[in-house]
Parts: structure tokens; sequence; C-alpha cells
């Protein structure tokens, strides 16, 4: 189920705005503990800033690909293992956003932390793929 041009665009933009933000933040968090380490410190809070607001561009994206795209490929019987693939990653990320932002326990925190940043690094990876096999599934 090929989307708008423009709804593609805005997916695949955010998506990238969270992959950078998200990477760029890892990095900072960990120099923040050097020299400089103010500017870091600064740095990592407005990264973590604009990946929080993309995030909630992309819980709108998602919310509209629900009945233009998934449901769609879902009925057409196209794509469904990469698609479920894609869309528990997504679940994954927000559960463990959540737990990060509202979890007072530092066990959880830890843990979440691990598993936010293991799918979302891996998300690009599993878009491309989808990306690749649906446009694979239209040529046959």
């Amino acid at each position: 189920m090929r989307l708008n041009p423009t709804f593609r665009w805005a997916v695949y933009s955010t998506l990238a705005v969270l992959v950078i933000t998200g990477a760029a933040w890892l990095a900072a968090d960990a120099l923040k503990s050097g020299d400089g380490r103010e500017v870091w410190q600064s740095i990592a809070a407005n990264l973590l800033m604009i990946h929080g607001g993309a995030s909630m561009a992309m819980l709108l994206l998602l919310g509209a690909l629900f009945p233009l795209h998934m449901r769609r490929g879902w009925l057409s019987n196209r794509n469904r293992l990469s698609g479920s693939v894609i869309a528990t990653s997504n679940a994954l990320l927000i559960a463990t956003a959540f737990a990060l932002y509202y979890s007072g326990s530092d066990a959880l925190r830890a843990w979440t932390s691990y598993a936010h940043i293991g799918v979302g690094l891996a998300l690009p990876i599993l878009a491309a793929v989808h990306i690749l096999l649906g446009r694979r599934s239209r040529l046959v």
C-alpha cells in the first residue's frame, strides 16, 4: 500500500529526526562527563527536547498509518511479517519512552533505556527492509 508522497516524506523525515537526535544524544550524554561538561549537558538536553517533539509528531503519523496503510496492507495480505515487526518495534519504543519518562525505578529505567536505544537504532534498518520488501511485492 503505497503512501501519498507528502505523507511518506513526513514519515521518513520524522523517523530521520528521531534517529539522528537519538544517536546524537547518546554521543552527547557520553561526553558530558568529560571536558566541557556543561556544554555537553546543554546539548544533550536540547537534543532530548527535539527528540521528544519529533516523537509526538511520529505518534500522530502512526495513528494515521493505521487506517491508511497498515489496515489496507493487512487486508491485502501484503508485507505482513515486516509490517508486524515495524508495528511491534514502534509499540516497544512508545512503551519504553513512557517508562523512561515516568518510571521512578532505577532498575527499570536502566533496562528500558537499553531496550529503547536498541530498538531505536534498529528501526531504520527494519523500516528499510519493510520498504524494499513492499516495493518488491509490487513488482510481482
